[in-house]
């Protein structure tokens, strides 16, 4: 049986590697100041970082649309099709990819296609996909790699550091007090994803390195008596490469992680991110 895995652009790309050609990635688009983006591999991330400090417009984002799913689920050839999307808590793109699997099963009963919610974003969205495409590689049933996916997803982990909160300010998520607040004392947020889907916060400080330190703490403590031997973390990081690096380092200096892959952020995850913002997962 061959087999194929669908994201969408929220799926980021390796840092150091042009793409996973085992990979297919259907685009949302960004609305600034009245142009549209097309989250493609032709975004120019960091000129998008520019445009969005220099406006007080806050970015939109908008899922694709059931046809594009469909377009890519007709047009892969599979007969298994695995695809991996934002929170349905975050984006429509869930939905949107969910009744493009009820149309093509309805032409195409005898192909098989099943729609994961990442639950979170993303590094995680990207986890997910490298899980898939390890099982389905390993020769199990349609069936089993769904169950084990949906297993992973349940046990993931997702941590947000963010640099700034003007997009989040800009788009009214703060109000005009935590604006004043947050703004006036620098603070960076350490937040995460819940168990279903939706965002909350982990922490705050005063300062980047002591918000990823309070990160890498809070990881420690949840792995505390696991063997994470045998699990890849995650990293997508928004202009800030080294800063990247250096939350790997620390990470992997007080948690035994397998590995750990280092992503760049595309347009859907660089207007929540901004720049220096990052998105860890495992």
């Amino acid at each position: 049986m061959s087999y194929k895995i669908i994201g969408d652009s929220c799926c980021d790309y390796p840092y150091l590697e042009d793409d996973f050609g085992w990979l297919e990635r259907v685009p949302l688009t960004i609305e600034l100041d009245g142009k549209e983006y097309v989250d493609d591999k032709q975004l120019n991330c960091g000129a998008l970082v520019n445009k969005m400090a220099a406006t007080l417009s806050a970015p939109k984002s908008a899922c694709p649309a059931p046809g594009a799913f469909l377009e890519a689920y007709e047009n892969c050839g599979a007969d298994e099709i695995y695809v991996v999307t934002l929170s349905d808590k975050l984006s429509g793109s869930y939905n949107s990819a969910v009744v493009a699997a009820d149309i093509f099963k309805r032409s195409h009963p005898e192909r098989k296609v099943f729609v994961f919610s990442s639950k979170s974003a993303s590094a995680a969205q990207i986890s997910i996909c490298l899980k898939l495409h390890e099982l389905a590689e390993s020769g199990l049933d349609f069936d089993s790699v769904v169950k084990k996916t949906l297993d992973f997803i349940s046990g993931m982990t997702t941590y947000f550091i963010l640099e700034t909160l003007d997009v989040f300010r800009k788009n009214g998520r703060l109000n005009h007090l935590q604006s004043l607040v947050t703004g006036a004392l620098k603070i960076k947020m350490v937040m995460g994803g819940d168990e279903t889907g939706n965002i909350c916060v982990r922490g705050k400080a005063l300062s980047i390195d002591r918000a990823i330190a309070k990160m890498a703490d809070q990881i420690k403590e949840r792995c505390r008596g696991r063997d994470m031997s045998d699990t890849t973390l995650y990293i997508t990081h928004s202009q800030c490469p080294e800063r990247a690096r250096h939350t790997r380092d620390l990470v992997l200096s007080m948690v035994g992680f397998k590995d750990c892959k280092i992503m760049k952020a595309g347009g859907i995850s660089t207007i929540y991110a901004n720049a220096g913002g990052m998105i860890i997962a495992y």
